[in-house]
């Protein structure tokens, strides 16, 4: 299935984020931008749950959640063909795993102006 999108935006975002201020920021601004879908995960579990459900056409994964990481999901988006951009507080110095070490990244807080940037990208 051809992703779809509408002026240079998906019109499906996934969020995994355990923030909820965070999530809810990210959420608004992205609506902001004229995407018609925006849903949220708070772990990779549910990730996976909504990804089974329908794909997104685009994701934004928080590198750290509560418990654990969102590596494994990052490779299930690959295998899926699904782009995605890592979100995280720690800037460069956050460790990703060789595989992903090359993948597009934002630091939080991020401005409206990159967020739009990378998901026009689609990288």
């Amino acid at each position: 299935m051809k992703s779809a999108f509408f002026d240079g935006m998906p019109s499906d975002v996934l969020i995994v984020e355990d923030d909820p201020i965070i999530a809810i920021d990210f959420e608004d601004t992205i609506f902001g931008f004229g995407v018609k879908t925006v849903r949220t995960a708070t772990s990779v579990a549910g990730a996976l749950q909504i990804i089974a459900h329908r794909r997104p056409d685009f994701a934004l994964l928080d590198v750290v959640l509560a418990r654990e990481n969102t590596f494994a999901l990052a490779e299930k988006l690959d295998a899926l063909q699904i782009p995605y951009v890592f979100v995280t507080g720690y800037g460069a110095d956050v460790q990703l795993p060789a595989t992903l070490a090359d993948k597009p990244r934002l630091v939080k807080p991020c401005s409206s102006e990159e967020l739009e940037a990378a998901l026009r990208r689609r990288v």
